[in-house]
């Protein structure tokens, strides 16, 4: 990995599914982007943009269909092997969505944090009751819960476990998958500001997955907008947020709940049209043609990719 190398690199990964009928599901298709270490890339949109998929796939959860990805200058396999896991494990991680079905319940939280460093022989047994007790100190909860089950813990303390579970084998790269969408809105602040404050101290590099942008706004450096599959724009989270270019990031952005009174009654608000479509059968043309108020002919007849514009890249035939 040389200097300017980034830590992550995905180049037109793709991840389709096999329907009945011969159908195919694009879940991912063609994502090219990078992550700079001890970068934040946050990534919004609706639900079925592929957001999960992408991040199960560039860390090998998932296969993929097409496409590559590289690591510190790596290229990763197309299929992981149990080797492979066994060797990415400690490099990768991700943090759950659901604090609930993530955790077995059959499982101590002592075991469930200690099964990462176990599995690779990474500490003896009397080490791992340390390494728990301290993993478990750093995310805030106590010692003494290593001996409790799941069902005993709030949904926030939960995640805690899992955020745990997760960095106790030290990974450079995490996936965090709408970490704090299953929680409280008074404990999704406590869940952010802990991973900010474990990014700051382990020098991670983190994709961070979520539906609420000003959230993604606060904690990412950068901001991707996917939609069916696809990545329609990239850029600095601020001038995302602020100054979004694509006709979607601006609908999402209006839809966003504005917490300033003041900008909440400047600001325009328009919503978008209709359930998001099916990834099947989309052809050549601009995947967000049928629900966009700015259609042009062409975006009927031709997908559009990723070019620059101003200081991000834009997928979109407005600025050809």
């Amino acid at each position: 990995m040389t200097a300017n190398e980034p830590l992550i690199r995905a180049d037109s990964v793709s991840r389709h599914f096999s329907l009945p009928q011969g159908e195919v599901l694009r879940a991912v298709d063609q994502v090219s982007l990078d992550i700079a270490a001890r970068e934040i890339l946050g990534l919004v949109g609706e639900s079925g943009s592929g957001k999960t998929t992408f991040g199960k796939t560039l860390i090998g959860l998932l296969d993929k269909t097409a496409g590559e990805v590289w690591f510190k200058g790596e290229k990763l396999p197309a299929r992981y092997t149990p080797k492979d896991f066994a060797r990415f494990a400690t490099r990768s991680q991700m943090i759950f969505q659901d604090p609930y079905s993530s955790l077995n319940p059959r499982m101590t939280v002592g075991e469930i944090i200690a099964e990462g460093p176990r599995l690779h022989d990474k500490a003896s047994r009397a080490e791992l009751k340390d390494l728990v007790a301290d993993w478990l100190t750093r995310v805030g909860l106590h010692p003494d819960h290593a001996s409790r089950y799941p069902h005993e813990f709030s949904g926030g303390q939960r995640q805690r476990i899992g955020i745990a579970r997760a960095l106790i084998l030290e990974p450079e790269f995490v996936v965090c998958d709408e970490p704090i969408s299953a929680l409280d809105v008074s404990v999704q602040a406590q869940v952010v500001n802990l991973l900010g404050d474990l990014k700051a101290s382990l020098g991670l590099t983190l994709l961070f997955i979520a539906h609420d942008l000003s959230m993604v706004r606060y904690v990412s450096d950068r901001m991707g907008v996917m939609y069916l599959g696809t990545l329609v724009e990239l850029g600095n989270a601020d001038d995302v947020f602020f100054e979004p270019k694509h006709p979607y990031t601006e609908l999402l952005i209006s839809a966003n709940p504005e917490p300033d009174p003041k900008r909440e009654r400047l600001r325009a608000h328009t919503t978008i049209t209709g359930e998001i479509p099916s990834a099947t059968g989309l052809g050549n043309a601009c995947p967000f043609a049928g629900r966009c108020p700015k259609v042009m002919d062409v975006c009927r007849a031709e997908r559009p990719s990723l070019r620059s514009v101003e200081n991000r890249l834009v997928a979109c035939h407005l600025f050809e």
